[in-house]
């Protein structure tokens, strides 16, 4: 990877991302760019976030949607669009092309959440159930444009769509003309492609960084030559992408700097940070960028980094379970395992330490049959809440000097 060849040899100019820029302007949010005093203060970076959860379908994909659609002939509009997605993809083509009055059909895998087929139908699109994953909802899509002569918008390879993302770093360099160092999240690859298009014709010293889910290292691996294993359940499911794009990856190749992946617990870290300290939420993907900085801060020290937060659609118990998880790592919530013996008094003796502690239960779960201990051996699990890290560490020891054999059930 690398900047060894020149821009002009890409499918998607500079000029290609200012004439999107123009076209989708009056139809979607110019999101606030803004420094992040906080974040910057704990990564020793000067941090800047980009807010493109804040478009109307809270995530950037409106973008390169809009900009195809708004590229079809009156002939293609007419028979209208098929594209295959689970995602904000599907719900950017469906919401401009029912307010251009383009006809949409989105095909979806069969066990999609019914909340992502509920919002896309919700924003005027005609709903396919097809297959078991997206492979097969992308093959169906595709018998589908030519069995009904509809326009296929693919999701990251396509020129007009690169060229739509990469209108957030005009705004972006335009609204912070400091940052020198761009980290964006990659799964197909549309735009990392875009962005770093625009970064080079603007600021040709900005240095771009993508992100992928350790699960997912498509893109890493495509620009190593090497094979990596893709799979698994990702908190960052808008970029577990298994192939990238054929477009995107040359593009990758000559202008992105690295590709650095994150593992799960910093994408559920940065997910919990960002609505903690600023408020908004995130999906998976939209925080791998922040992602990055807490996973390689010696990376990024001094630096002025810009982060887009590609996407705010995640689902609200999958954000209760990384709230929680976030505390639990924090010390803040935790799971004791005491032993007991059985007889009378031992579980009120537990309860007055905590009482003591000032450390509030949450639930108790008295466990006497389904344990390795003898018959009359008891297991008590306490979920409890704590200040901090301290407080709970204070809180075993005060038990073990009490007598109380204790043990911390630990979460990933």
């Amino acid at each position: 990877m690398g900047d060894s060849q020149g821009v002009a040899a890409l499918p998607v100019t500079f000029a290609d991302i200012e004439a999107a820029h123009m076209a989708i302007m009056p139809h979607i949010i110019h999101t606030p760019c803004l420094k992040s005093r906080t974040l910057s203060d704990i990564l020793g970076a000067e941090v800047w976030l980009k807010f493109e959860n804040l478009q109307f379908t809270a995530a950037y994909k409106e973008r390169g949607a809009l900009n195809t659609l708004l590229s079809l002939t009156d002939e293609q509009r007419k028979k209208g669009v098929i594209a295959a997605s689970a995602g904000n993809h599907a719900q950017g083509i469906a919401y401009h092309g029912t307010r251009l009055g383009i006809p949409t059909t989105i095909v979806m895998p069969r066990y999609t959440p019914v909340v992502k087929v509920q919002q896309t139908e919700g924003h005027g699109a005609t709903i396919v159930l097809h297959g078991d994953n997206f492979d097969e909802a992308y093959a169906r899509a595709r018998e589908l444009e030519v069995e009904r002569g509809l326009t296929f918008v693919h999701p990251f390879d396509n020129p007009k769509v690169i060229a739509g993302q990469g209108t957030v770093a005009v705004e972006m360099l335009n609204d912070a003309p400091k940052i020198d160092t761009l980290v964006v999240p990659i799964g197909g690859g549309g735009l990392i492609s875009g962005m770093s298009i625009a970064a080079r014709a603007m600021r040709p010293d900005v240095e771009i960084i993508g992100v992928q889910a350790a699960l997912y290292p498509s893109m890493a691996a495509k620009m190593k030559g090497e094979t990596l294993p893709c799979g698994g359940d990702s908190i960052a499911e808008g970029i577990s992408v298994k192939e990238p794009g054929t477009i995107t990856q040359g593009i990758v190749r000559q202008l992105v700097k690295d590709i650095l992946l994150v593992d799960e617990s910093k994408l559920e870290q940065a997910t919990a940070m960002l609505l903690n300290i600023e408020k908004t939420v995130v999906e998976g993907a939209g925080a791998a960028g922040l992602a990055a900085l807490l996973a390689y801060p010696e990376r990024f020290k001094g630096r002025v980094v810009g982060l887009p937060l590609t996407g705010g659609n995640i689902d609200t118990r999958l954000l209760a379970n990384v709230l929680l998880r976030d505390l639990a790592r924090a010390g803040r919530l935790a799971r004791l395992r005491i032993r007991l013996n059985d007889r009378p008094g031992q579980l009120f003796g537990v309860a007055r330490i905590f009482d003591d502690m000032q450390v509030n239960i949450v639930e108790v779960y008295h466990q006497r049959v389904f344990t390795n201990l003898s018959a009359k051996g008891i297991y008590a699990d306490i979920e409890c809440e704590t200040r901090d890290r301290d407080h709970l560490d204070r809180l075993i020891e005060t038990l073990k000097e009490s007598g109380y054999e204790v043990s911390s059930v630990e979460i990933a």
